[in-house]
């Protein structure tokens, strides 16, 4: 374990995520990022957050904000951030980009939901 009195670094380390994105959730966040306009200095940012018709939601934005305790991974050449609350929610989850006759849209299929709202939005 490395030492904790070192001096402070602004960013929290690289670890193994606790999310995966497929090839195709990858390569469609890579190609919103590239439309933004500091695209080197964002990641993408996913949360938990109370609300929903099941209790949770998760939200999925651009950020350049860096949080204390955050969870930051590199997932197939995504920069990933995940703040410390919503970290064990997301451990094991899997985002995908599902583009049908349907809509097109991402897909989380998270192993830790309970239950999850007919939208999909939503947990518990």
């Amino acid at each position: 374990m490395s030492d904790t009195t070192a001096a402070p670094t602004t960013d929290a380390p690289t670890v193994e995520g606790p999310i995966a994105l497929t090839d195709s959730a990858a390569d469609k966040v890579r190609e919103l990022m590239s439309r933004e306009e500091d695209s080197d200095a964002i990641s993408l940012r996913i949360a938990v957050q109370p609300g929903g018709c099941a209790g949770m939601r998760y939200a999925l934005y651009f950020d350049d904000r860096q949080l204390d305790n955050d969870v930051v991974a590199d997932v197939k050449g995504v920069p990933v951030r995940v703040d410390k609350m919503s970290s064990p929610y997301l451990r094991g989850t899997t985002i995908d980009w599902v583009d049908s006759l349907q809509g097109a849209g991402f897909s989380i299929d998270n192993p830790n939901a309970q239950s999850s709202c007919a939208c999909g939005d939503s947990f518990h």
